[in-house]
């Protein structure tokens, strides 16, 4: 089970944002075909819209389109999910395989829901998806196999790079990979601002700023150097970068980024629990 059946599909259950996201993506990379999508939105013009282009069946329907699927691919706010599940159960089985990309919602809680063998996934993506440079984190369920795990990674692997953990990270991967793209944008839009404070167009300060924090992340990747070693070899004796960070400590941005991240991953630990049913 190394790719998707052409006889029997993949179904995208909440093809909005971050749904619509990874079937343009699965699609574009030929991990299915378009006639062997099913996928599902509310009943609003923009997300239909969004993905009316691709030649998939599209509709309401969540049990219908689970039912011509071996891939089900949950996509909805957690809260959403177990009524998701509850509509299409009596369409799974240990052949088909569920992956869900809903915060907070554990494998345990959804194979509860489901019953019986039916293989599950979990996983979190992140924003940067839609350009192809996201991170994936997933984990599987109980009765999910090391191939279904290899499915999951290839198609998202369509979206950036994915990497398998332990389920007990996996608030901290939200925490982290997922809430972390805003953090950064504010970062960004911080180092833009005192490019403007300093004379440089918003423009030009822009792109300076988001070129710099791109190179910067891909040397990390790329060199595989400690953040703090690479910090170094930018800050000369008495030169300028120094002072900066000094400022920066001093303003405990350090400190502050660590407790967001904290904050953040709590914050994923109780998105579920006002569900009442669970």
């Amino acid at each position: 089970m190394t790719e998707i059946s052409a006889a029997k599909g993949l179904a995208v259950l909440g093809a909005g944002k971050m749904g619509g996201i990874l079937l343009e993506a699965f699609l574009k990379h030929g991990l299915v075909a378009p006639a062997q999508v099913f996928a599902t939105v509310r009943q609003t013009s923009s997300e239909r819209r969004s993905i009316s282009s691709a030649q998939i069946t599209l509709g309401t329907d969540n049990r219908a389109a689970a039912k011509n699927a071996e891939v089900i691919l949950i996509c909805v706010k957690p809260l959403a999910v177990g009524a998701v599940l509850d509509e299409i159960h009596s369409e799974l089985n240990e052949h088909k395989l569920v992956i869900s990309i809903a915060a907070a919602v554990s494998t345990e809680y959804m194979e509860k829901r489901v019953g019986g063998n039916v293989p599950v996934l979990r996983a979190m993506p992140n924003t940067p998806s839609m350009v192809g440079e996201g991170i994936t984190a997933i984990c599987k369920g109980k009765h999910a196999t090391a191939k279904h795990l290899e499915l999951a990674r290839k198609l998202f692997d369509a979206v950036g790079k994915t990497v398998v953990v332990d389920e007990k990270h996996m608030d901290a991967v939200t925490g982290l990979s997922g809430s972390g793209p805003a953090f950064l944008y504010i970062i960004l839009e911080s180092l833009a601002e005192g490019g403007v404070k300093m004379g440089l167009s918003r423009e030009l300060a822009t792109l300076l700023a988001a070129q710099t924090m791109l190179g910067a992340a891909k040397v990390v990747l790329e060199t595989g150097h400690h953040p703090a070693l690479l910090k170094d070899t930018v800050t000369t004796p008495a030169g300028c970068t120094i002072d900066g960070i000094l400022e920066l400590e001093e303003g405990k941005l350090r400190v502050t980024l660590i407790k967001a991240v904290v904050k953040a991953s709590q914050r994923a630990k109780e998105l579920l629990f006002t569900d009442k049913e669970s």
